[in-house]
C-alpha cells in the first residue's frame, strides 16, 4: 500500500513539473548546455518567430535603454504610414532637456530633423532625443507611452509594460526576453529601422558632436546589423540584437547580465549556437509574383499576387529537403483593392503537414470600374473591340 501511494505521488509530481504542458522550446532549452549568466535570454529565428533556445523567457525584468526599440518602432511606423516625415523639424522642449543619463545635450528650442533625432536615439541612446521624438509625434511623452502599451497589447504580449520611452528606472517598467524578441522582430520588418540601428558612428551638429553606437556587436560579430543595448544599476547589462548569415536571420535577447560587456559575450554564445545548428530554407523572395487573378469590375481587370515577405523556414542542419509550397487563393477578386491588400496565403508543407504560411498581397491598387467602363466591357465582349 505504501509503495502504491509512493508511486502515485511520484507520478503526480512528474506530471505537474514535467507534463505535456511544458512547451517544446522550454524542454529543448533545458538540454542544450549553453551556460549563460543572464537572468533571462531568448534566441529566436526571425522568419517564423520560433524560439530556438530560452532561459526564463517570460520573467519580467527591467530592460533599460532596450526600451528604445519600441520607441523607434512607433516612430518608424509613423513615417511608413505617412504620419511623419524624416525631414520635418523636431524642437526640443524643456522636458526633453531635463532628461538625464545618455543624451546629446539638447537645449530647449534646439532643432534637428526627425531623422537626426532618430539617429541620436538608435546610435547614441539619447534619452533627451527620445522624449523630443515622443512629444513631436504624440504631443506628450505620456501619450506616446500609452501608444507603446497599446502596441504591446496588439502584439499579444503579456509580460511587457512601459512607463517611459527612454528606459530610465521607473516603477512598473518591465519586459521579458521573449516579448522583447517579438518587438525586435516586428521592428526588423522596416528597412528604416535596420538602417538606423546599423549606423556605427555619426557626426551631429556639423561634426561637433560624435555619436558611437553602443551595440559593439556591429563590429565584433559578422552579420549583426540591428539592435539596442541597455544598462542601469537595476537592469544590469541588456542587449536585444539581430544577425543574418546565409539567409538565416536570428534574434538574440539577453537581460540582466551582471558583468560589463557580458551582454555581448552572452549574445555571441547564442548566435554561435544558432548558426551552427540551424539553416534557412529560402523558397521565395519577398515580392515574388506567384499568380495573376481576374478582378471583377476592376480597373485594371486583373492583378498580380505577390508574397508579403520572404518565404522561408528554419530547420536543423540536415533537414533542408522535402518542402513544397501551395497557394490559397480565390478564383477571382472583387474591386476595389488596395495595394498590398491581403488576398490569400502561401502555405509551406513538408510530408503533407503545414509548417509555415505567409500572406499573399495584391501587387497594385485596383479601382472599381465606372458604370460606363463596365458597359463598354460588355459591348466589347459581345461585339468585339472597335464596333
Amino acid at each position: 500500500m505504501l509503495r502504491r501511494k509512493f508511486l502515485l505521488c511520484a507520478a503526480l509530481f512528474l506530471f505537474l513539473f514535467y507534463g505535456t504542458a511544458v512547451p517544446l522550446w522550454a524542454q529543448e532549452a533545458a538540454t542544450t548546455g549553453i551556460d549563460l549568466n543572464a537572468e533571462a535570454a531568448v534566441l529566436m529565428e526571425a522568419h517564423g518567430g520560433k524560439v530556438l533556445w530560452a532561459k526564463n523567457p517570460d520573467k519580467e525584468l527591467p530592460m533599460a535603454s532596450v526600451t528604445k526599440i519600441m520607441t523607434l518602432l512607433l516612430a518608424v511606423e509613423a513615417v511608413e504610414q505617412g504620419k511623419a516625415s524624416l525631414e520635418e523639424r523636431v524642437v526640443a522642449s524643456e522636458n526633453a532637456w531635463e532628461m538625464g543619463g545618455s543624451q546629446i545635450y539638447l537645449e530647449p528650442g534646439e532643432e534637428f530633423s526627425l531623422k537626426e533625432m532618430l539617429i541620436a536615439v538608435a546610435v547614441g541612446s539619447a534619452n533627451d532625443a527620445s522624449v523630443a521624438v515622443a512629444e513631436h509625434l504624440m504631443g506628450s511623452e505620456e501619450a506616446f507611452v500609452e501608444a507603446m502599451n497599446r502596441r504591446v497589447q496588439e502584439m499579444g504580449l503579456k509580460h511587457t509594460r512601459f512607463a517611459n520611452c527612454t528606459g530610465l528606472p521607473a516603477k512598473g517598467h518591465y519586459t521579458s526576453a521573449y516579448d522583447m524578441a517579438v518587438i525586435l522582430r516586428e521592428a526588423l520588418k522596416y528597412p528604416l529601422f535596420r538602417q538606423l540601428s546599423s549606423i556605427y558612428e555619426y557626426d551631429l551638429r556639423g561634426g561637433k558632436f560624435k555619436l558611437w553606437n553602443t551595440n559593439k556587436l556591429l563590429k565584433w560579430y559578422q552579420g549583426v546589423d540591428a539592435g539596442k543595448t541597455g544598462w542601469t544599476t537595476e537592469a544590469k547589462y541588456c542587449l536585444a540584437s539581430s544577425a543574418e548569415r546565409d539567409g538565416l536571420r536570428l534574434i538574440a535577447v539577453v537581460l540582466g547580465v551582471p558583468e560589463p560587456r557580458g551582454h555581448f559575450r552572452e549574445s555571441i554564445k547564442l548566435y554561435n549556437y544558432g548558426f551552427a545548428r540551424y539553416r534557412a530554407v529560402n523558397l521565395l523572395p519577398a515580392g515574388a509574383v506567384v499568380a495573376s487573378l481576374p478582378v471583377e469590375k476592376g480597373v485594371p481587370p486583373e492583378v498580380e499576387v505577390v508574397t508579403a515577405e520572404r518565404v522561408a523556414v528554419v530547420v536543423p542542419r540536415g533537414e533542408e529537403r522535402g518542402f513544397t509550397t501551395t497557394y490559397e487563393l480565390p478564383p477571382r477578386l472583387k474591386a476595389p483593392l488596395a495595394q498590398h491588400q491581403a488576398v490569400g496565403y502561401c502555405v509551406v508543407q513538408k510530408g503533407g503537414q503545414e509548417v509555415h504560411r505567409v500572406p499573399l498581397l495584391a501587387g497594385r491598387e485596383v479601382k472599381r470600374a465606372s458604370f460606363l467602363q463596365q458597359v463598354n466591357r460588355v459591348l466589347n465582349r459581345v461585339y468585339g473591340p472597335g464596333r
